[in-house]
Formats: C-alpha cells, sequence, structure tokens
C-alpha cells in the first residue's frame, strides 16, 4: 500500500488540488465549472484532475447531450484509505506517548 498511499499524498499535497476535493464533495462538477471556480485556466486544471483520476480520488464519466464535457465526482473511499493510514498513526503515537508517560510518572513517583 506504500506506493498507493504516497500517489495519494501526492496528489493531496497541492492546495489547487485539495480545492477541487472539496468542490467534488459538494457534487459531481464539469471541468470547465471547476476551473471556473478555482479560477485555473482549462489546461492547468486538466492537469491536476489528470492526477487527482490517476490517484483515483475522481472519475471521470461523459455527459451524454456533449461527447466532449466531462462530469467528475468524488471517490470518497479513497478519502477513507488515507483515514486509514492517519488513525494507525494516531494509534502508533497515542501508544508511544503513553508508554513515555507512564515511563515519566513511574520515575517522579521513585524520586519522592
Amino acid at each position: 500500500m506504500s506506493a498507493d498511499l504516497d500517489e495519494l499524498l501526492f496528489a493531496l499535497s497541492d492546495p489547487t488540488r485539495r480545492a477541487v476535493v472539496g468542490l467534488l464533495g459538494q457534487r459531481p462538477r464539469r471541468s470547465s465549472e471547476i476551473a471556473a471556480a478555482l479560477r485555473a485556466s482549462r489546461p492547468a486544471m486538466s492537469r491536476h484532475l489528470r492526477v487527482l483520476r490517476r490517484a483515483g480520488l475522481v472519475e471521470e464519466s461523459s455527459i451524454d447531450e456533449d461527447a466532449r464535457g466531462r462530469m467528475y465526482s468524488l471517490r470518497p473511499k479513497r478519502l477513507g484509505d488515507v483515514r486509514s493510514w492517519l488513525d494507525e498513526l494516531e494509534g502508533f503515537w497515542g501508544d508511544q506517548l503513553g508508554a513515555f508517560k507512564a515511563h515519566a510518572e513511574s520515575r517522579s513517583r521513585k524520586r519522592r
């Protein structure tokens, strides 16, 4: 899962891509609508959307009335993968800090 997680974190490392994820969290949107909302050029938005698609964070579908138009929607399960990793990390540090606290408190009691 390491390479997969790296790709997810890379995709989310850019503020524009995080803003795209935020917009798509509200509802699916056309690529032109996303570009306009974020005041980005269409070519720049296309590059951002490509990174998000490769990471599996968004999916693209064609619009029936417009063969050239694309609709983008969020794939929330991929955000759940990031959340799972963060939960594991938090659990590890929680255990480590708990052990350190117990050690420090026992040393403090011995000095008294």
